[in-house]
């Protein structure tokens, strides 16, 4: 029964943080939107930096924008934090359900670094409240004055974490961790920022003071943080699921041009939104960036021998995926904690192995995301049959 719990436990979570992240996101880029949008105009009310027009849903929006506070605070005020809040929560009680409860096989990975299963979990949480205090600082600091400073600081270190977690994590791991950090920097800055900031403006006018108008733009800045790293995060939180973009030897390589092209595609959407002329330079660096994220997943696994054999017998094929693979790729699979076999495939028989030939290449052979942590110990020679025999095939 245990099993099906924990299956059901993963599905239900992922939902509701799929659902806030939805949430989230939506808010966040239409607020992105509605604030480069703003036009000023003659009469508008003391203390407005501009205004904007909508429609929606059969009706009119007319949006003002104070840069500090209005001359009055309205009885009823609208606070956008809980689907941030709610994100943030979801995602580490998923992160908790699939890699602190499966350390063994999803967290660790002996070839990379041969952990105890609460070493990884602690690493794990400190990685996650180590980089935000980092970030914060790095914030702070005088880097903090100049945008495009902190901008390239800010790359350099989550580049930087991404190396070193993949000498400390599993490929699977080492990416979502990186999308878990950004993640966690981005419901913080909400959270230990933005939010305080807006709370210290309205207690200041309660008070008939005028708020300082450096809470407001400190509040931008790590908004704007936030707005360039949504594509990046997200690519990175669905990384598990495509073996190419977390088991290959470039992985971290792979991190730092995910957040280039999406930081590209980010400036295109919020230069078109402030009125500016449309970059259209932005979609050629993230069209070359793709080109270069599949050319890096070619290389393969970073375990890969330098030459494989001319051809393969299926005998040969067929021993290793039973042995390797066939405890969790069954009909009825033997390893502890797994109640159905991992997406539906199935490897216990000649006719399924022949089959999943492209799955297998690609988790097994193109990548090394299968086994997962290598926990049944596939040699880099092994892998190479299978590449040959894949090779074989027609495409």
């Amino acid at each position: 029964m245990e099993p099906i719990v924990w299956e059901w436990a993963n599905f239900l979570v992922r939902w509701l943080h799929v659902i806030t992240a939805i949430a989230w996101i939506g808010s966040s880029f239409y607020f992105i939107h509605l604030d480069l949008s703003l036009r000023r105009r003659e009469g508008l009310a003391e203390g407005a930096a501009g205004e904007a027009w909508q429609i929606h849903g059969g009706g009119f929006y007319h949006m003002v924008k104070y840069m500090v506070a209005p001359a009055e605070l309205p009885e009823k005020l609208t606070w956008f934090k809980w689907e941030s809040y709610a994100t943030w929560l979801s995602g580490f009680c998923l992160l908790a359900v699939l890699y602190y409860h499966g350390a063994n096989l999803f967290l660790i990975d002996p070839e990379v670094l041969n952990l105890p299963w609460w070493g990884a979990i602690l690493i794990s949480l400190g990685a996650l409240g180590l980089g935000w205090h980092v970030y914060d600082r790095m914030c702070k600091s005088p880097l903090g004055k100049d945008d495009t400073k902190l901008a390239l600081a800010g790359f350099v270190f989550l580049v930087a974490v991404a190396w070193g977690l993949s000498h400390v994590f599993s490929g699977r791991a080492a990416m979502l961790h990186v999308g878990a950090l950004i993640g966690t920097i981005m419901s913080a800055n909400v959270f230990r920022l933005i939010i305080p900031n807006q709370r210290k403006a309205v207690a200041a006018m309660m008070a008939g003071e005028v708020p300082d108008p450096a809470l407001g733009k400190a509040a931008k800045q790590r908004s704007l943080h936030n707005n360039y790293l949504t594509l990046p995060v997200v690519f990175l939180m669905i990384s598990n699921h495509y073996p190419l973009a977390f088991g290959t030897r470039y992985s971290w390589v792979i991190v730092a041009v995910v957040l280039v092209v999406g930081a590209a595609i980010r400036h295109f959407f919020n230069s078109k939104h402030a009125g500016k002329p449309a970059p259209w330079w932005t979609w050629g660096v993230a069209a070359a960036g793709m080109v270069a994220i599949v050319a890096l997943s070619t290389v393969g696994p970073k375990d890969s021998v330098a030459a494989s054999p001319a051809s393969a017998d299926f005998a040969q094929v067929e021993e290793i995926v039973t042995s390797r693979c066939s405890m969790c790729h069954a009909a009825s699979p033997v390893w502890e904690g797994i109640a159905a076999p991992p997406r539906g495939v199935r490897l216990d028989s000649a006719e399924e192995i022949r089959r999943h030939a492209g799955p297998i290449r690609s988790w097994a052979v193109l990548s090394n995301a299968m086994p997962p942590g290598n926990v049944t110990q596939i040699t880099p020679e092994e892998r190479q049959v299978l590449a040959a025999w894949t090779d074989q095939l027609p495409r």
